[in-house]
């Protein structure tokens, strides 16, 4: 079912009321109206089309799946594309949620692809400062971007702790090299999806904030300022962050690369060693006379200089942190 709300002089004043019954409350300028729609078809569209005489190409947006976050002008409304994201630390996943608001001059039409976009934390906002209601719509888009952009910031944190969580692992030699190479690119897709949302938002928070300023309400400018601060975080953050999974990948090459070179030297290490028993053994083991031949003192003489030998080459390795 839609959700309503209509504020007139700053109060909220009604709510749940029918989406017929808008255009009645529109006709008075002191009324601000809000209503949502959760996956809506055509249909639908289309009342509220000829409810507030939206642009064609705005309902196409409303309809468009995974579109680049914008805010795009038309004659008498605004068109605002926007993405709450949500992290799953176990999967490593970052999923996105599309909403697209119709901004009048006394409303604002949220239209949700899923309930995965949480209107209900967007409304709390709306009651948690409700002496912005005087502000009119963009007290309404306030709440709506103050929202969209503290999800970017939570999911930003969120995958900088999975990092910092598979930062700790790479020195570990516990660690399955396999699975801390399946995190690593799971995490990196995850923050390249996050940057494909975030970044283009830096732009749709600075619009909105750049017409507050031409406009009346004056006052609602820090608010908005402080969105728009909280938006170049959550940017720079991931900027960082992408040059920290650079990091990761790179350390975790070179360990691999350190890890082969202390093997091969392990391996070359115990070849040597095997080797002086198979060079003794083999001259003793040959069909000719020498010093020794068919003497018991031949015998000890080669089990003395194979010892001695592979003793000797153990000790050195050794000292040279070789085995």
């Amino acid at each position: 079912m839609p959700r309503t709300r209509l504020y007139r002089d700053g109060e909220l004043v009604a709510e749940g009321f029918p989406v017929a019954e808008v255009s009645d409350h529109l006709a008075d300028d002191s009324a601000l109206v809000w209503f949502d729609l959760c996956a809506p078809d055509e249909a639908e569209l289309a009342g509220v089309q000829e409810e507030l005489g939206l642009h064609t190409l705005a309902i196409e947006g409303a309809l468009t799946e995974k579109q680049r976050p914008k805010i795009v002008h038309y004659e008498n409304h605004k068109l605002l594309a926007a993405y709450a994201v949500t992290f799953d630390p176990d999967t490593a996943d970052v999923t996105a949620h599309q909403v697209v608001a119709f901004i009048t001059r006394n409303a604002l039409v949220t239209v949700r692809r899923d309930d995965g976009f949480d209107i209900d934390q967007v409304v709390q906002r709306w009651d948690d400062q409700p002496d912005l209601a005087r502000f009119g719509v963009g007290f309404l888009v306030h709440g709506l971007l103050d929202y969209v952009v503290d999800t970017h910031l939570d999911a930003t944190l969120a995958l900088d702790q999975a990092l910092e969580a598979l930062e700790d692992q790479l020195f570990d030699d516990r660690a399955s090299q396999r699975d801390l190479q399946k995190r690593t690119f799971a995490l990196r897709k995850s923050l390249l999806v996050l940057r494909r949302v975030v970044l283009p938002m830096r732009e749709v928070v600075n619009a909105v904030l750049r017409h507050n300023e031409d406009g009346d309400h004056g006052e609602l400018h820090p608010y908005l300022q402080d969105v728009y601060d909280h938006m170049l975080r959550a940017v720079e953050w991931t900027d960082s962050l992408r040059d920290f999974v650079a990091t990761i990948l790179d350390t975790q090459l070179t360990l691999r690369g350190n890890r082969l070179n202390v093997v091969m030297k392990q391996v070359t290490s115990w070849a040597a060693i095997i080797a002086v028993p198979t060079a003794v053994t083999g001259f003793y083991g040959m069909n000719v006379p020498y010093p020794g031949f068919g003497h018991t003192v031949g015998f000890w003489t080669s089990v003395v200089v194979v010892l001695a030998t592979s003793a000797t080459l153990y000790a050195i390795f050794k000292r040279r942190d070789w085995l």
